[in-house]
């Protein structure tokens, strides 16, 4: 990369609070994907046109050649899109953002452990609607899934706005760390990934009914009543790893159900993937783990007008039903995996005594597990999730948890955006192998 003045202003484009447009893009569901080679040529051109149309560049520096090279930059580091729909069916670029490791072609100051963020644009008629801080955040989520502990990124004075966002998001200034290109100061902002509980501590907050063992591993059994309780966790390195396969499939195909591996955790077997992919398996749902610490809120918010809360250390029948019914499965195989862990169970209910949301706070190892949190179709939008979620953190804190993690599928932009709010961070992500089974029906959660 060359030298000149503007080289390096590239991490904050279209960051401004401008009012929506009322064009197309500025409507719509926001889908955030990574760019593949097909995306290019507009993802190039978004972040060259914005670039130059936001001052940051001149027309003719050479560095527009550089930004409008989106090609070298899917093939050279993980770049990410947001679009929605276009007109003729194909996807319409909105934003990106561009993520570098450390040692990697578009590592400009990453150290080892490190991601940097680069090359954050959003299109002018898509402004207004948040798509900049959506971006930032689906970048630290990216980097938390990589292992780094650590993300970070080089903006300039005058990009105010931009600190802006960075403050709200929890980034920290770190000036000595602070650099320049000749006479231009380069201001550098870090963000810490947090400390994940881990898979055990989320295990303990979501025991299965059964637990088999296959040298170091857990195997999970609970007649296929959620993923979680119905999974492997493979930490450890088996003498045979073929063999550790073998007999786990045998457990399940014993309890008629197809083997299910999480996978994506530190001390997880190594090779275990790749043998899972020979074999077959499915890929499936990819989960987040997002933390918040401390956990106890500085205020909760009132229920919505006509409901009351119930709080108990076991769910009622009331609770139960709600929970079942919207999640399938039984009553008595959700009663006893619900009552598997200590944990406190929330109702917000009307004045008939019917619960319209639920939230459960599970307690291992001073951190509390939110989880089960459904709110009624009649009862949306009137900010009943966002209250139990707080109301569940401030019970928590009460028990005596310290830190509050909660696990949700990586591409639920909505949950991802609620919980956000709430100040909860990307710490960890991991993912699914399912074995290939016939006519097997296919569990969540």
């Amino acid at each position: 990369m060359s030298a000149g003045g503007d080289v390096r202003r590239d991490v904050a484009a279209g960051t401004s609070g401008d009012a929506p447009s009322v064009g197309t893009a500025a409507r719509g569901p926001v889908r955030l994907r990574r760019a593949v080679p097909a995306d290019a040529a507009a993802l190039g051109a978004l972040v060259a046109d914005v670039y130059v149309a936001d001052g940051l560049v001149p027309a003719d520096s050479p560095y527009v050649g550089e930004l409008r090279d989106a090609a070298h930059r899917v093939d050279h580091a993980h770049v990410l899109v947001a679009t929605v729909p276009g007109d003729d069916g194909a996807d319409d670029v909105l934003g990106t953002i561009t993520l570098a490791s450390a040692g990697t072609p578009y590592a400009e100051i990453a150290r080892d452990g490190e991601v940097e963020l680069r090359m954050l644009a959003v299109r002018p008629d898509a402004r207004g609607r948040g798509l900049a801080a959506v971006l930032v955040r689906a970048a630290l989520a990216e980097a938390a899934a990589t292992g780094a502990r650590r993300v970070v990124l080089t903006t300039l004075e005058a990009m105010r706005t931009a600190q802006r966002l960075y403050d709200r998001l929890g980034w920290v200034r770190t000036p000595e760390r602070d650099w320049a290109v000749g006479r231009l100061p380069m201001l550098v902002y870090t963000w810490d990934v947090p400390a994940a509980p881990g898979a055990r501590v989320e295990a303990a907050t979501w025991p299965p009914l059964r637990v088999e063992h296959v040298g170091p591993w857990q195997v999970g059994l609970s007649d296929g009543f959620t993923q979680r309780a119905n999974s492997v966790l493979p930490l450890g390195e088996p003498d045979d790893l073929g063999a550790a396969v073998d007999a786990v499939e045998a457990l399940y195909a014993a309890a008629g159900q197809p083997a299910v591996f999480r996978v994506g955790d530190p001390g997880a077997a190594s090779g275990l993937v790749d043998e899972l992919d020979a074999r077959g398996y499915a890929r499936g749902v990819v989960t987040d783990v997002l933390v918040r610490e401390p956990v106890a809120p500085a205020a909760v918010d009132a229920l919505p007008e006509g409901l009351a809360l119930r709080v108990a250390d076991a769910p009622d029948e009331a609770w139960l039903d709600t929970w079942v019914g919207l999640k399938g499965g039984t009553r008595d195989t959700g009663r006893r995996l619900l009552a598997g862990a200590p944990a406190v169970h929330l109702a917000a209910v009307g004045p008939d005594g019917v619960p319209v949301g639920i939230v459960r706070a599970a307690l291992a190892d001073g951190w509390a597990a939110l989880s089960c949190l459904q709110v009624a179709p009649s009862a949306r939008r009137r900010g009943l999730g966002r209250a139990l979620t707080l109301l569940a953190l401030r019970e928590a804190a009460g028990r005596g948890a310290t830190r509050a993690f909660l696990q949700v599928e990586a591409d639920n932009g909505a949950a991802h955006a609620l919980y956000a709010g709430l100040g909860f961070v990307p710490a960890h992500r991991y993912a699914y192998r399912r074995q290939a089974v016939a006519g097997a029906p296919t569990a969540t959660c």
